[in-house]
């Protein structure tokens, strides 16, 4: 029996809505016919825009969505992406498959879509190929409300206000594919960048600075010195995959227990990333002023068989889903540091909650945790005490339980645990104190077997369900958890 205490009047800080962000990226198929079909498409769409796509997206609560890259943003010149579209020019996508892009989906269209779902904007700019000068007139094109030549300009394309922008990123992995910067290179450009990225009228921008690759310490360390004070956010980037050892892709959905144990084990290594990455940025700013930006997380395994290699689609299990639940409860369990965080991508690409075909759309085993977890979006984190068992493998461990618990605006309780044993249940006793109990309600996705996915063909076989197996006395909540589930529990 696993003994869990659960402090309901002792919270620990806001758990922020943008740690349940996606990114979406000029990747294979994440914008086009993921997104964006176009207004003369049979498949049906508003404004170009998938129907289908726009009503799952809404239900998930998206509070915010990063475009256009990746590695795609530091090629990516705004300009061609605007004004009339048969007048924009094509580009050549070099990062991602070598295919000619239309530039039909710019600026407006982004913006647009991001009105559609309900999600604040998060735009990264172009430091690696682009000039300040260019930065500089993209924000005054989107955010300015008087005359100028780029508001002009946007008004001449059919927007006379200017939007609301929030977020922006100043370059997007510049010690790679943005540039291959040192840190102390990139610290002196983000200064310069950033410096005009300006705040026009009552828009005031959220800057990010682009972060560390996995444990590139150094690369913080830099940025925090050289730059913390001119930042409110900092990213990092960490991709859980089969191993360490990006030669070793695996695949998606034909695995045994061993690599589900090792991608779960490399699940976990994002808090030890958070943890001392917080540590760091907690020497220069222990007031924790600027953001820790998980802009990039998620799993990446082998391409699904006969797809393009620069496309990155892959199918997407029950194991997907239990690696967004340990990223959640860690990111929930860190909120006095995390404030946003993306996973890669949106639709159709790598761990996507949507995946498309023609006209087909299916929602996957990670589209259904973000659908659980969506209650904890602005809600306090609550004191929560146990200790996991151990899931032990091959003659390694890690803990067998994930766990977050936050308290909502209506004083309702969100207990959300993950079991990642795929043969162990666990007996919890949950002892809830600062409040009475009148009602134990759950929420649970599971399946019969570790890489049960969804389909077009039989998209149903991974979706939640009513989680019945609870009891309530004296002011205990038990029930057992079974194995390889996502459990949200709802305490009133």
């Amino acid at each position: 029996m696993v003994k869990m205490i659960l402090n309901t009047d002792i919270k620990k800080g806001k758990i922020n809505k943008n740690i349940y962000g996606h990114f979406s990226e000029h990747l294979g198929r994440c914008i086009y016919e993921g997104i964006w079909v176009g207004e003369d498409s049979l498949v049906p769409n508003i404004k170009g825009f998938r129907t289908d796509v726009l009503e799952a997206l809404k239900k998930i609560k998206i509070p915010v969505l990063r475009w256009p890259g990746g590695c795609f943003a530091d090629e990516y010149h705004w300009m061609d992406g605007i004004g009339p579209k048969e007048n924009r020019p094509c580009m050549i996508n070099t990062h991602w498959g070598g295919v000619v892009e239309n530039n039909h989906f710019g600026t407006h269209e982004f913006l647009e879509f991001c009105e559609l779902i309900g999600a604040e904007p998060y735009i990264c700019g172009n430091v690696g190929s682009g000039t300040v000068q260019e930065m500089q007139q993209w924000v005054e094109y989107m955010t300015f409300d008087g005359k100028s030549p780029m508001s002009d300009l946007r008004r001449s394309n059919g927007k006379d206000e200017p939007w609301s922008l929030k977020y922006f990123g100043v370059g997007n992995e510049n010690w790679g594919c943005g540039g291959n910067m040192r840190a102390e290179y990139y610290a002196d450009q983000y200064r310069r960048y950033a410096t005009y990225v300006r705040n026009f009228g009552d828009n005031k921008i959220y800057r990010i600075a682009g972060g560390a690759s996995v444990d590139d310490y150094h690369w913080t360390e830099v940025l925090m010195r050289e730059a913390g004070k001119q930042m409110d956010g900092l990213s990092v980037h960490y991709y859980t995959r089969v191993s360490r050892d990006w030669s070793v892709q695996g695949s998606a959905t034909d695995f045994k227990e061993n690599e589900w144990f090792s991608v779960l084990q490399n699940a976990f290594y994002m808090e030890e990333l958070v943890n001392r990455h917080s540590s760091i940025m907690d020497n220069y700013d222990p007031e924790k002023k600027v953001g820790l930006i998980v802009d990039e997380w998620g799993t990446w395994f082998a391409v699904e068989p006969g797809t393009n290699p620069g496309f990155l689609y892959q199918q997407n299990t029950l194991r997907d889903a239990l690696v967004a639940g340990v990223h959640f409860n860690l990111f929930n369990n860190h909120c006095d540091r995390v404030q946003m965080a993306n996973i890669a991508q949106l639709v159709n690409v790598l761990q996507s909650v949507i995946l498309t075909d023609g006209a087909k759309m299916l929602k996957t085993p990670t589209y259904y945790v973000f659908d659980m977890f969506k209650v904890h979006q602005d809600a306090e984190l609550i004191s929560l005490e146990f200790e996991s068992p151990d899931y032990m493998f091959m003659g390694e461990k890690i803990p067998q339980l994930s766990a977050s618990a936050s308290g909502d605006s209506e004083g309702k309780i969100h207990l959300s645990v993950c079991n990642l044993s795929p043969s162990q249940e666990a007996d919890i006793d949950i002892d809830i104190r600062g409040m009475m109990v009148q009602n134990s309600t759950g929420t649970i996705l599971t399946a019969g077997e570790m890489n049960a996915n969804n389909t077009f063909d039989a998209s149903n076989n991974v979706r939640t369900a009513v989680f019945g197996n609870l009891r309530l006395e004296n002011n205990h909540v038990t029930g057992k958890i079974p194995s390889k589930s996502v459990v949200m529990l709802e305490i009133v």
